[in-house]
C-alpha cells in the first residue's frame, strides 16, 4: 500500500501597482537581482484566443539545491525544467499562471497557481493569490521531510519573487514618471 501525502501552501498579498503594470512586470521579471536561480526562459507558444485572452506557454530552467540530509546519489543534477502556462484576460483584468516542474517529480512535484486581479475597492492596486501543492512520491520514510523542505523553500522563494517583482515594478514606475518607454532603445546623440 502506498501513501501519497501532499503539502498545500497558500498566500495572498496586495500590490500598490495597477494591474497592467503588474502583468507587464510578470513578463519582464527575469533577470532581476533576486532570481539568480533562473537560468533561462523560452516562449514555446503564445496566441490570443477568440475571447481576446492572451495564452502563453513558457519553459523555464532553474537551478535548485537539495538539502544536506538528502542522499546525493538520487539527485545527480539540481537543475529543473518548469512549464509555465498563463492566461491574461484584459477585459476582466485577470491573469492566471500555472507552473509545475517536469523533472525530479518522484522526489518532489511542485504545482503553483497564481491569480492576479485588479483590486475590487482600489483600481490602482492588484491582488495576488498564490497556491502551491507540494507532493513527494519518494518514500523511504522521507516523504514528509521532503515535502516540509519543499514548503519552506517555496515560502522563501515566494518572498524573493515578490522582491524581484517589486524591483521591476519600481523600474517601470520610474520610467513612466520620466515619460520614457521602459524598453526604449538608447538615445543616439
Amino acid at each position: 500500500m502506498s501513501h501519497l501525502a501532499s503539502c498545500i501552501h497558500s498566500n495572498c498579498f496586495l500590490s500598490s501597482y495597477q494591474w497592467q503594470n503588474v502583468t507587464l512586470a510578470f513578463w519582464l521579471r527575469y533577470p532581476n537581482p533576486f532570481a539568480s536561480h533562473v537560468l533561462a526562459v523560452d516562449v514555446l507558444d503564445r496566441f490570443i484566443d477568440e475571447n481576446g485572452v492572451l495564452k502563453t506557454t513558457r519553459l523555464v530552467l532553474k537551478k535548485g539545491k537539495a538539502p544536506k540530509w538528502f542522499p546525493e546519489k538520487f539527485l545527480k543534477n539540481s537543475e529543473t525544467f518548469i512549464i509555465e502556462e498563463s492566461e491574461v484576460n484584459p477585459r476582466n483584468k485577470t491573469m492566471v499562471t500555472r507552473t509545475k516542474n517536469l523533472n525530479h517529480v518522484r522526489i518532489m512535484q511542485v504545482e503553483e497557481t497564481q491569480i492576479f486581479k485588479q483590486h475590487e475597492q482600489n483600481k490602482d492596486w492588484t491582488a495576488c493569490k498564490t497556491e502551491a501543492r507540494i507532493v513527494s512520491k519518494f518514500g523511504w520514510g522521507m516523504t514528509g521531510r521532503i515535502e516540509g523542505f519543499g514548503q519552506s523553500s517555496f515560502i522563501a522563494n515566494a518572498a524573493k519573487a515578490r522582491k524581484g517583482m517589486q524591483h521591476i515594478l519600481q523600474m517601470i514606475r520610474e520610467k513612466q514618471a520620466g515619460r520614457v518607454p521602459f524598453l526604449a532603445p538608447a538615445q543616439q546623440s
